[in-house]
C-alpha cells in the first residue's frame, strides 16, 4: 500500500510523468492566422497548424495537406483543389498552391502529419476557410446614403424588407457589407456579430473594408428585414482638433454598399442588393463623433424600426453615391469587441450628481441603466482623474481639442430620457479612456453601484504571453503595460485611447516587441502596414500617424518614428517565421530608404523628434535619428538577401556600414567610450542596435552602468532610450543593474508609477507634470517585452526564425527569488522559469514540438549546471523539444 502512495506521489510531482501521455495531434489549425475565417480574398491564402506530441524531442518530418470543398472526401484524404502530396519538412506554414479559389465558397482542408519516428499522426484533424467576394466585378450592390450634408449630425436608418422563398429550405446565407463610416448591421431586430466599430479605419478614398458575415440562423422563410445604421467614424468627422480630423480629403456623409447571399437547398441562389429601393430615416443617434462622445435622444426612437411589419411610409428612399474607393478588400483581422466587463462604485453628491469609479483605467464604453422623467437630460463625463472635489478633471486629455462651441463636450455622452420606465444607453460608434465616469442630470435621478457597467474594448487579439514573479510590482509592471497595450488597439495601434486615439509610429515600433510576446497581433500590423502603403508618398515619406487624413507629412515623422515601415515587419518575421509582410512592404521600405539616402549623403540626419519626453536630459537628435536610418537600412539588406534580391542586399548593406561609420566617426569619443554628451540614451541605443566596434562594446556599456549609478539605479530617459536602455544592460553584463532600474519604486521609474495607483502606463515620467500626462500610453513600453527577454531570457533566433528555434538566455538576477514566463509562440508553448533556494536556482524550461532551443546559462565563478540530472559543462546547450529541469548549484 505504501509502495502504491509513493507512485502516485512520485507521478504527481515528478518532471517527467510516467503516467501515459497523450497520442500526438495536429492542433491549431488556421488560414491567414484565424480560425475557420470567413470572406478570405487572398489567391494563396497562408495555411498553419501545430503538432501536439508530448515527448521530448518531438518534431514533424513531413507532412500532406488536402483542400477540397467536399467534406467527406476531404475527410478520406482526397484533395480536389490541391493535394500536396508527402512532403518531407518541418514547415507549419504553407501557402495554398492549388486550383484558382473562387468567391463565395467553403473549402474544407486536412493535414497528415508525420512525427519524429515517421510514423503519421492518427488522428485526422479538418478545418474550412470561406472566400469572400474577392473581385470588385462581384459585387452587386449600389453604394448608398441618405443625403450628401456632412453637417448633418444625426446618424441615419436604413431598413430593406424583402420576401425570401416560402418553398425553399435555406441552406446558407451571407451578408457582405463594406461601409464609409461605421455601421452596425441587425436582421429582423437583432444585431449581427459581436463586433464594435466596424469597419477598421483605413485611408478611405484608397482603401475601404467590408465584412462577411454567416447570417444562416437570422434569416426565416417569408418575411426578411435589413437593417443598417451608419454612424460617422474617421469618414465624416465633425469635431474638431489640431489634427484637422475634419478636413480629411475623403469626409462625406456615411455611406455603404451590401450583397446578400441567399443559398437554397435546391442550389438556386437569391441576391438583396443595396439601391434605391431601401428605405432612410434620421434615428436617436442625434450626434456621434469616435474622437469625444455619442447623443442620443430617446424619445426619437422607433421601436420596431428594423423588424418585419413595420410602417415606414414616412420613410424617403435612399440616394446613390460613388464608392469610396476602387480598392474594397476583405476585413481579415481579429475584431473589436467589447471584452472586460468591470463593475463600478457610485459616490453620490445629490440627487442629480454621482461619480462611478473603476479599479482600473480602460478604452471602451460605459453602460448606464436609469429610471426619469420623459426629457430628463443626463451627461457622462468620461475621464482619467478627479478633482480635489471628486468629480471629473477632464484637463489632462482635453488639451488638443478645438470645439467650435458647447455641444459637443469631450468625452462626454449625453442622453435624453423618454420617460418609458428604465432606459438603457451605450455608445455605438465611440470609445474613450477613463477611470471615471460623472453622471449628471437635468432633473433628479436615482442612481447606485449597479446603473453603470464598463466595458473595456479592443482589438480582441488572443493571448499569448503571461509572467508571473516574486516581485508584485514588476507585475503590476507588466499587467500595466499589457493593459495600456490593448487599449492602443483599435484595427491599427494608437497612443492613447482619449486625446488622441492617433496611430503614433514612434510609439507603435517602440512597443512592437511588448505586443507580440504578449498577444497573437499580426493581422492588426499586416492591415496597418497596408495603411502605410496608402500613406506613403510617391517620394517614400510616410506621415507620423497613419492612418491620416493629411496631417503629420510635416512634423513628427522621420526615421526615428517612420521607421515602422521597416522595423514592424522584420518583427512580425522574427515571431512568426513568415517572409509575407517583408515582402509586401519591400518596395515600401525600399522606397523609404532611398528617400533617407538622397536627403543624407553623409549617412548623417538630423530629421525627427528625438528621444521624446524624457526625464531631464537631452539627447542628440542627429545621433538617434541616424541610429534609425541605419537601423532601416539594416533590416532592408536583411530582406534583400531573404527575398533573393543579392544586387540590393550589397547595396544596402554598404550603405549601412556607410552609416555605421559616419555616426561612430561623428560621436564616438574613442578613448572615453562615450558617445556625444554621455546620456543614457547616446550610450544605450548605440550598444542595443548594434553600433558600437566589438573592441570598445565593453567600455561603453560600463559607462553606460555608472550613469545609471550615478542617478540612483533610476532612468533619465525618453521614448527612443525606454526601448534600449534595460536591453543595453541586461545583454552588456549588466542585468542586475537593469533589473534595479525596472523594479524602482521612485521616482522616475515605471514603479513609481505603480506604487500611485496607475493600472496603465502614463505619457509623462512627472505624473504631475503640466502636459503630456496622458495616463493611457504605450510609449514607454518596452519594459514588458524585456522582462520576457531578460529574465526570462527568451529570444527568437534571426537564423531560425519563428521560434523554429529558441534563443533562451535568462538572467536569476539578484534581488529576484523566483520568476516565470510563457510564450505560445508558432510551434507551442514555450515555458521558462525559475526559483532560487539557497545556492541553488532550480529553472525549468518547455520547449514545443518541432522547436529547438540553444541554452546560454550565466556562468558564475565554478557554478555547476544539471540538466535532467546530468552535468554539463558546456555555457550554451543546444535542446531538442521537451521539458528539462535544470539546476544551477553554487559551489
Amino acid at each position: 500500500m505504501r509502495s502504491i502512495s509513493y507512485l502516485i506521489l512520485f507521478c504527481l510531482f515528478s518532471p517527467i510523468s510516467i503516467l501515459a501521455k497523450s497520442p500526438p495531434s495536429i492542433v491549431n489549425m488556421k488560414c491567414e492566422y484565424l480560425v475557420e475565417p470567413i470572406g478570405v480574398d487572398v489567391a494563396h491564402p497562408r495555411l498553419s497548424w501545430q503538432l501536439h506530441d508530448e515527448r521530448n524531442g518531438a518534431k514533424q518530418t513531413g507532412y500532406q495537406v488536402f483542400v477540397g470543398t467536399d467534406s467527406a472526401q476531404v475527410a478520406s484524404g482526397k484533395g480536389s483543389e490541391w493535394a500536396t502530396g508527402k512532403v518531407i519538412s518541418d514547415n507549419y506554414l504553407i501557402k495554398y498552391s492549388g486550383k484558382k479559389l473562387l468567391p463565395f465558397t467553403i473549402y474544407f482542408w486536412r493535414v497528415d502529419v508525420w512525427d519524429k519516428e515517421g510514423k503519421k499522426v492518427q488522428k485526422i484533424s479538418i478545418s474550412k476557410f470561406e472566400t469572400g467576394v474577392k473581385e470588385m466585378s462581384n459585387w452587386k450592390g449600389a453604394w448608398i446614403s441618405d443625403v450628401q450634408d456632412v453637417t448633418l449630425k444625426p446618424a441615419p436608418y436604413f431598413r430593406k424588407n424583402f420576401q425570401s422563398s416560402t418553398t425553399k429550405k435555406i441552406k446558407s446565407a451571407r451578408a457582405y457589407i463594406a461601409a464609409g463610416g461605421l455601421f452596425e448591421l441587425t436582421i429582423n431586430g437583432e444585431k449581427v456579430g459581436d463586433h464594435s466599430l466596424n469597419p477598421m479605419y483605413t485611408r478611405f478614398d484608397r482603401r475601404n473594408l467590408y465584412l462577411s458575415y454567416d447570417i444562416t440562423k437570422q434569416l426565416r422563410n417569408g418575411e426578411n428585414v435589413l437593417g443598417v445604421l451608419l454612424g460617422n467614424g474617421w469618414y465624416n468627422h465633425q469635431s474638431t482638433a489640431v489634427w484637422f480630423f475634419d478636413k480629411a480629403p475623403w469626409r462625406n456623409r456615411p455611406t455603404f454598399c451590401m450583397d446578400t447571399r441567399i443559398t437554397y437547398e435546391d442550389g438556386s441562389i437569391e441576391i438583396i442588393t443595396t439601391d434605391r429601393s431601401w428605405k432612410t430615416s434620421l434615428s436617436p443617434v442625434i450626434f456621434n463623433s469616435i474622437y469625444t462622445a455619442e447623443h442620443y435622444d430617446a424619445r426619437l426612437e422607433q421601436l420596431g424600426w428594423d423588424t418585419p411589419g413595420f410602417d415606414d411610409t414616412k420613410w424617403k428612399n435612399t440616394i446613390l453615391r460613388a464608392a469610396p474607393s476602387q480598392n474594397i478588400v476583405s476585413q481579415m483581422l481579429h475584431p473589436i469587441r467589447k471584452g472586460m466587463e468591470l463593475e463600478a462604485k457610485v459616490r453620490k453628491f445629490n440627487d442629480s450628481t454621482y461619480v462611478f469609479s473603476l479599479d482600473k483605467n480602460i478604452s471602451g464604453v460605459s453602460k448606464l441603466k436609469v429610471k426619469g422623467e420623459k426629457g430628463t437630460v443626463i451627461r457622462l463625463k468620461h475621464g482619467e482623474r478627479l478633482l480635489k472635489n471628486g468629480k471629473v478633471d477632464l484637463s489632462n486629455i482635453d488639451y488638443h481639442f478645438r470645439p467650435t462651441d458647447d455641444k459637443d463636450p469631450f468625452q462626454t455622452d449625453i442622453f435624453i430620457l423618454n420617460g418609458n420606465g428604465e432606459e438603457t444607453f451605450m455608445p455605438r460608434f465611440n470609445y474613450k479612456g477613463f477611470q471615471y465616469v460623472e453622471v449628471s442630470s437635468s432633473r433628479p435621478v436615482s442612481l447606485n453601484n449597479e446603473s453603470l457597467t464598463a466595458y473595456f474594448m479592443h482589438s480582441d487579439v488572443p493571448v499569448s504571453g503571461k509572467v508571473t514573479s516574486s516581485n508584485k510590482t514588476l507585475d503590476k509592471i507588466w499587467e500595466a503595460t499589457n493593459n495600456s497595450y490593448l487599449a492602443n488597439l483599435f484595427g491599427y495601434p494608437t497612443d492613447c485611447p482619449q486625446r488622441e486615439k492617433n496611430g503614433w509610429t514612434g510609439d507603435a515600433h517602440i512597443a512592437i516587441e511588448t505586443g507580440l510576446y504578449n498577444f497573437d497581433g499580426i493581422t492588426i500590423y499586416e492591415k496597418w502596414l497596408a495603411d502605410h502603403r496608402d500613406e506613403q508618398q510617391p517620394n517614400g515619406v510616410l506621415p507620423s500617424i497613419i492612418p491620416t487624413g493629411g496631417w503629420g507629412y510635416e512634423w513628427g515623422n522621420g526615421p526615428d518614428w517612420t521607421s515602422t515601415i521597416a522595423i514592424i515587419p522584420w518583427n512580425i518575421y522574427l515571431f512568426y517565421g513568415d517572409t509575407t509582410i517583408l515582402s509586401d512592404n519591400y518596395q515600401n521600405i525600399k522606397r523609404y530608404v532611398d528617400y533617407l539616402d538622397q536627403i543624407s549623403p553623409t549617412g548623417l540626419t538630423s530629421w525627427g523628434l528625438g528621444d521624446w519626453v524624457p526625464v531631464k536630459s537631452k539627447s542628440s537628435v542627429e545621433l538617434t535619428s541616424s541610429i534609425y536610418y541605419f537601423v532601416d537600412a539594416t533590416i532592408l539588406a536583411k530582406t534583400a538577401k531573404l527575398l533573393h534580391k543579392q544586387a540590393d542586399y550589397e547595396k544596402y548593406r554598404s550603405l549601412a556600414e556607410k552609416i555605421k561609420h559616419a555616426i561612430n566617426d561623428k560621436f564616438l569619443h574613442k578613448e572615453s567610450g562615450i558617445y556625444a554628451k554621455g546620456t543614457q540614451t547616446e550610450l544605450s541605443a548605440p550598444l542595443f542596435w548594434n553600433l558600437v566596434p566589438s573592441e570598445l562594446k565593453a567600455k561603453v556599456a560600463a559607462n553606460l552602468a555608472k550613469k545609471v549609478t550615478a542617478e540612483g539605479f533610476h532612468l533619465d530617459v525618453g521614448l527612443l532610450g525606454t526601448k534600449t536602455i534595460l536591453n543595453a544592460l541586461s545583454e552588456n553584463g549588466y542585468a542586475d543593474l537593469a533589473y534595479k532600474i525596472a523594479s524602482q519604486e521612485t521616482y522616475p521609474s515605471w514603479g513609481w508609477w505603480i506604487v500611485n495607483g496607475a493600472t496603465t502606463l502614463y505619457e509623462n515620467w512627472d505624473i504631475d507634470a503640466p502636459r503630456d500626462i496622458s495616463m493611457n500610453h504605450i510609449m514607454f513600453g518596452e519594459v514588458g517585452a524585456w522582462i520576457y527577454k531578460s529574465l526570462g531570457g527568451i529570444k527568437a533566433d534571426p537564423e531560425s526564425p519563428g521560434f523554429k528555434n529558441v534563443l533562451i538566455k535568462p538572467h536569476f538576477v539578484e534581488g529576484l527569488d523566483s520568476f516565470a514566463a510563457t510564450h505560445e509562440s508558432p510551434y507551442g508553448t514555450i515555458k521558462s522559469s525559475w526559483e532560487k533556494s539557497g545556492k541553488t536556482i532550480n529553472y525549468r524550461l518547455t520547449i514545443p514540438p518541432n522547436s529547438t532551443a540553444t541554452v546560454s546559462l550565466d556562468k558564475i565563478k565554478d557554478r555547476k549546471i544539471y540538466i535532467d540530472g546530468k552535468a554539463h559543462e558546456l555555457k550554451e546547450i543546444k535542446l531538442e523539444s521537451g521539458f528539462y529541469n535544470i539546476k544551477l548549484i553554487d559551489p
